[in-house]
């Protein structure tokens, strides 16, 4: 999958960028929550491969109406699609979807559950700056407990062979979080020491029902990335963000523009080319992909 994205790295780069690979295939974006970089790179990769493209807006769409998921899962497959993007509010709605429908499903995100082509964008960003994951140590910080990007990240990091580090509150981590294979830090400096790459999280204040930090100001102060906490971890260490950034609360603004340390603009790059590759390998015909 890395190798068919960095390919497309390349092929999106070139002054010819359209190809007809899914030319007469329909792509459906089906996204129940709201979405900027995830929808669009969906939207770009299929037009990009040949593809129909349609964006379905949900608050406009029967489900507005009190159509259930099975019943919308029912409608489209009528349609005979060929791939469903789908976003969901709610962890295993996407799997529930894939079951009763024909298409392909790309999980784009459900809930606090899992965000897969995000993990893979990162792992592609990582491989490309440093050449390899296996054996680099990667810092996610932040809060962990509502961040479906962290489990995605932390199950693909550790399958590559990478050291993974957890950094957040302990309101903001998962109950008994070192069982997900990672090590558990409640500071900053000891979570960054030597570290290779720091992936900051987005607190998730429309996923908490309670109060999880004292205050934003107090949270950056402690958990907020800066030059003076980054000091710590390797003079190399690359920064990452899946995005939206909260400036000044998960990271420093001159920070996270700093072309030397920061990728996170390359992040949104190459998430077109991972799911180019997404969308290139769930159409192919069984014989193409043995």
């Amino acid at each position: 999958m890395l190798d068919l994205s960095d390919s497309y790295v390349d092929k999106n780069r070139s002054a010819d960028r359209k190809m007809n690979s899914l030319r007469g295939k329909t792509v459906i974006n089906l996204f129940f929550e709201n979405s900027t970089r995830t929808r669009t790179s969906f939207e770009l990769a299929g037009k990009r491969l040949g593809a129909d493209v349609i964006n379905m807006t949900v608050s406009s769409s029967s489900v507005a109406k009190g159509e259930t998921l099975i019943d919308t899962a029912m409608t489209l497959n009528a349609m005979h699609v060929d791939v469903l993007v789908v976003r969901h509010a709610d962890s295993g709605a996407v799997q529930l979807l894939s079951e009763k429908v024909n298409s392909a499903v790309i999980n784009a995100g459900d809930g606090a559950h899992e965000h897969p082509t995000q993990a893979l964008l990162d792992a592609l960003t990582i491989r490309r700056r440093k050449g390899h994951l296996g054996g680099l140590t990667v810092a996610i910080c932040g809060d962990v407990l509502h961040s479906r990007v962290a489990r995605s990240n932390i199950h693909l990091l550790n399958v590559m062979g990478a050291n993974v580090r957890l950094v957040a509150p302990r309101t903001l981590l998962p109950a008994q979080a070192e069982r997900l294979g990672v090590e558990v830090f409640h500071t900053m400096r000891q979570g960054l020491k030597d570290c290779d790459i720091v992936m900051m999280l987005r607190v998730q204040n429309e996923r908490m029902t309670g109060n999880f930090i004292p205050s934003i100001r107090e949270y950056f102060h402690f958990f907020g990335l800066d030059y003076e906490k980054l000091s710590v971890a390797k003079p190399d260490a690359l920064i990452m963000h899946p995005g939206p950034m909260n400036r000044g609360v998960e990271i420093d603004s001159d920070l996270a523009d700093d072309v030397e340390r920061s990728v996170i603009r390359e992040q949104v790059e190459m998430g077109v080319a991972v799911r180019m590759a997404c969308l290139d390998l769930l159409t192919r015909s069984p014989r193409e992909n043995a």
